[in-house]
């Protein structure tokens, strides 16, 4: 299948916000909460011959700070996104693996003619550092701790991903070199 077919398999960003349960609101706080730099406007909007399929689930952390960074820059650029949640859409997901593992979000840019142009994701190199950080601090999974070591972790990382501005302007800066390149 074509990706001009797989971005036309897509849903809406309507669509797949109205899914959105656990990372609701923090979503919505990114996407209320983050602009796009004036000077950067011009420069993404020379690229509004792309369109976006994104890759992604709303169960996702990943997604949750990643998706609203990009919609803002898609919003600004006059550029299209059509969504596939991964778990069932494996075949294109399989096209785009990180080290052999099915991590999201995935945002393949397409041009008119339905071919690739770039691809982004699952992570900013910064945002990966510091889950990776985080990560190393976690005992081992059989050991007695584990279970409530996780869920710190967890809960960490989404409250990091919730509120700092910073990581935020790592991914949208990643994201941006990405099109703009």
């Amino acid at each position: 299948m074509s990706l001009n077919d797989w971005y036309n398999r897509g849903i809406t960003t309507e669509e797949y916000t109205k899914d959105l349960d656990k990372h609701r609101e923090s979503f919505f706080h990114i996407y209320e909460n983050f602009k796009v730099p004036e000077a950067d406007i011009e420069k993404l909007q020379s690229k509004s011959n792309l369109r976006v399929i994104s890759l992604a689930e709303v169960w996702c952390g990943h997604c949750m700070m990643d998706i609203p960074i990009l919609l803002r820059m898609l919003e600004a650029a006059n550029i299209p996104i059509r969504f596939l949640p991964r778990d069932s859409h494996l075949e294109l997901m399989d096209r785009y693996l990180t080290n052999n593992k099915r991590y999201i979000p995935i945002f393949i840019f397409i041009d008119e003619a339905g071919n690739e142009v770039t691809k982004w994701g699952p992570m900013a190199p910064e945002v990966e550092a510091f889950v990776n950080k985080e990560k190393a601090n976690l005992p081992e999974k059989d050991s007695a701790g584990y279970e409530e070591a996780w869920k710190d972790y967890i809960k960490k990382i989404g409250d990091t991903f919730s509120n700092d501005t910073t990581i935020w302007q790592s991914v949208y800066e990643d994201i941006k070199q990405t099109i703009l390149s």
